[in-house]
């Protein structure tokens, strides 16, 4: 009764947290789809910690189970709109969840009728599962490298670690002679345990005390791509506190921990010698360029010029580039994919979407409006939806 009492405790404890999780985010009229998702998966964290419990009445599992089958989705998809700033959710990603919650409740009909069939099923589901927890690990090894919020990055190697672990463990028992994954008490304490780590891991990303970047000057000249020229590198200028003035209309807050002089180079670098056309530009390259640690390099982009990713820096002068290169008449005969293989990208594809989400348009209907245009001597700046 010791370890029992244990187990409800732990138990109860993730309940806590994880209702916490949802309350906070809706106290805060948290409306993205991130926090949804992570509404959706604290919800589905309660209702494993609740159903999976010793005591809970077996006769419940036949509608529980399924439920519980279709969580590995809405953790792959959390983990896509987590560490992928240009994840969108559509209507396909829920019905992939119908389709396995009906499937699971298929498998848990058919179990009295076929148990070899219902088993098969099962494994197969447990396959489906395992697939989605790679997919979600894959999204994270794939996009850490260019992440550049430092908590999101301490933070989520463990969460995805545990997680994927837990999903893999409860798809496993799949492959036994059952048709969905049913708690068995010997695994009850782990289970629980685990939860447990689980749930103070997302409480921490939750609660934990996030730095305020102030939107200052700095963010709104050098992210907007605003007074861009060569003359920038010749007129910047630095002054005394309380706020230091690295360029006529670059001004940075001294409470954002980024040093102006490295702002500045790293402006002059982009602007000046285009360095964001190299092919394959890393953060670490970069970095290696301006002779600084890459982590202080990180912070500077992220906390002083508001960027969460690198990729998303690069291509802010890429397609600002591209829009120069489209907008000219002298370059009228000129292929887009050349424009594009001008600007740094390495192929159409992720040229023709980054184009679109920035300015609402694709490149040759932006080309065949700036064109159509002569006497229009500036150029559109990128439509932007706000959300």
């Amino acid at each position: 009764m010791g370890l029992t009492a244990i187990d409800l405790g732990l138990r109860g404890a993730t309940s806590g947290v994880f209702l916490l999780i949802i309350f906070a985010a809706l106290l805060r009229r948290a409306g993205s789809q991130q926090a949804l998702l992570g509404m959706a998966m604290s919800a589905g964290g309660v209702f494993y910690a609740i159903a999976t419990a010793p005591f809970f009445p077996k006769s419940s599992w036949w509608w529980v189970l399924p439920i519980l089958s279709a969580q590995p989705v809405v953790f792959w998809l959390w983990a896509r709109a987590a560490f992928d700033d240009d994840f969108v959710l559509r209507r396909w990603h829920g019905s992939l969840w119908l389709c396995i919650v009906a499937f699971g409740f298929a498998l848990t009909l058919g179990w009295a009728y076929s148990p070899a069939l219902a088993g098969a099923g099962g494994r197969g589901l447990a396959l489906v599962n395992l697939a989605l927890a790679l997919a979600a690990a894959v999204q994270t090894v794939k996009t850490w490298r260019a992440d550049l919020v430092a908590r999101r990055r301490r933070l989520r190697l463990a969460m995805l670690a545990i997680n994927v672990g837990l999903i893999a463990v409860v798809a496993g028992v799949g492959f036994a002679a059952i048709p969905v994954a049913v708690p068995g008490a010997p695994g009850s304490l782990p289970t629980a345990l685990v939860l447990f780590v689980v749930a103070m891991i997302a409480g921490l990303g939750t609660f934990a005390a996030q730095p305020v970047v102030p939107v200052n000057d700095a963010t709104a000249a050098i992210a907007s791509g605003g007074g861009r020229g060569a003359d920038r590198a010749s007129t910047g200028r630095v002054a005394v506190d309380p706020r230091v003035v690295v360029d006529p209309r670059v001004v940075v807050d001294p409470r954002v921990a980024v040093d102006p002089i490295l702002l500045r180079r790293l402006d002059h670098l982009m602007t000046v010698e285009r360095s964001y056309r190299q092919e394959g530009l890393a953060i670490g390259a970069l970095a290696a360029r301006l002779d600084v640690p890459e982590h202080r390099l990180r912070q500077a982009i992220n906390e002083g010029l508001g960027y969460r990713n690198f990729n998303a820096f690069l291509n802010r002068y890429r397609i600002e580039d591209a829009r120069l290169a489209l907008s000219d008449a002298t370059q009228r005969e000129v292929p887009v994919l050349t424009i594009a293989m001008d600007a740094g990208f390495q192929s159409i594809g992720p040229f023709n979407r980054a184009f679109k989400a920035e300015t609402g348009v694709t490149p040759t209907e932006f080309r065949r409006e700036a064109l159509s245009r002569p006497d229009r001597a500036d150029i559109r700046e990128p439509r932007r939806e706000i959300g």
